[in-house]
């Protein structure tokens, strides 16, 4: 299924996730960092499962799950992945189709199996993610559809996939392909630790490749070697069109040159599960950005979506988030 135009095209690992509620000594018998994100071979995968317990399974990964967001809230979107044609794999395209996600990769018939990741949730509701990425390894330029890019109003790119040299040909494709066809590309740094693997390319990426950024305080000040968080502000403004940087319980902020909107967090939020927050803020900014919202009203509606998700467990929507759209317009 294809339409004319989306609002978005999203690129990124199609994963997974396994989620299991856990303590803190879980995390320093299998030497974890906790709020990070590490990559593992599939023995290990099978280790860590082994110890989890009780789990939820649901189809994940960053840019998946910020697509399906947007789709929730009512936007066209299509999304970019590789799975296995195994049982994971047909359960990630069931899932994503069934949400309004144009997916339209074809499975692989050989190599990895489909990607997964270990999500342990501590009692303060920090997640530690442990990723097999399987199939998403063999991501590559050809998986980058001309026409899908050039159908979207914008192009968003998962910065997880920077580990992966052929997954890398494919996000400089897509950029370059997005703006020859006049469209905006936008990215999210992923994590601190992805952003201390690749900063010097994150960096040339941020001042000569996107558009619409996308990180936390940690990834921001990360990128710029920076204690402060106001000092990173000053770097990051002089290189995207617009940046949207998240703060946790601080709310946000946006710039877009000279231009600043800080976006208070939404209150009396029980936190249950940090999962998926920055990608369903990133789905309520894209659909607001899209849509007409001015940047204000963007970030009030990416603030709702990320307050809907950290109050449940998993990192997709579980009830309709439509509603959100009128109350982000009405502030």
């Amino acid at each position: 299924m294809t339409t004319d135009s989306t609002n978005v095209l999203a690129i990124g690992n199609a994963i997974v996730d396994v989620l299991a509620r856990v303590h803190d000594d879980f995390l320093d018998t299998h030497g974890m960092v906790k709020a990070s994100m590490a990559l593992i071979d599939g023995g290990t995968a099978e280790t860590i499962y082994g110890h989890m317990g009780e789990t939820t399974e649901t189809s994940g990964g960053s840019a998946a799950n910020t697509a399906a967001g947007i789709a929730a809230l009512g936007g066209q979107v299509q999304y970019i992945g590789r799975v296995r044609n195994d049982a994971l794999g047909a359960t990630f395209i069931r899932e994503i189709r069934s949400l309004g996600v144009i997916f339209e990769n074809a499975p692989a018939a050989e190599g990895p199996s489909t990607a997964r990741c270990m999500i342990l949730i501590t009692p303060d509701a920090q997640r530690t993610m442990n990723t097999y990425l399987g199939a998403c390894v063999d991501l590559a330029p050809d998986d980058v559809d001309p026409a899908a890019v050039a159908r979207a109003e914008i192009v968003y790119l998962e910065g997880y996939l920077w580990d992966q040299p052929k997954a890398k040909d494919a996000m400089r494709k897509a950029m370059r392909l997005a703006h020859d066809a006049g469209r905006k590309v936008a990215m999210t740094l992923s994590d601190s630790f992805c952003v201390d693997r690749h900063r010097d390319e994150f960096r040339h990426l941020a001042e000569h490749h996107i558009d619409i950024l996308f990180a936390n305080e940690a990834e921001i000040k990360s990128l710029y070697q920076v204690d402060d968080f106001d000092a990173a502000l000053q770097h990051v403004r002089h290189h995207v069109d617009i940046a949207a940087l998240t703060r946790s319980e601080k709310g946000s902020v946006i710039l877009a040159g000279e231009e600043v909107h800080i976006i208070d967090a939404t209150p009396g939020v029980k936190v249950v599960d940090t999962t998926g927050a920055g990608d369903l803020y990133a789905s309520g900014f894209l659909y607001g950005l899209t849509h007409d919202f001015d940047l204000h009203a963007a970030g009030r509606l990416g603030s709702l979506c990320a307050a809907e998700v950290i109050a449940q467990i998993g990192p997709r929507p579980q009830k309709s988030i439509r509603p959100l759209v009128d109350r982000a317009l009405k502030g």
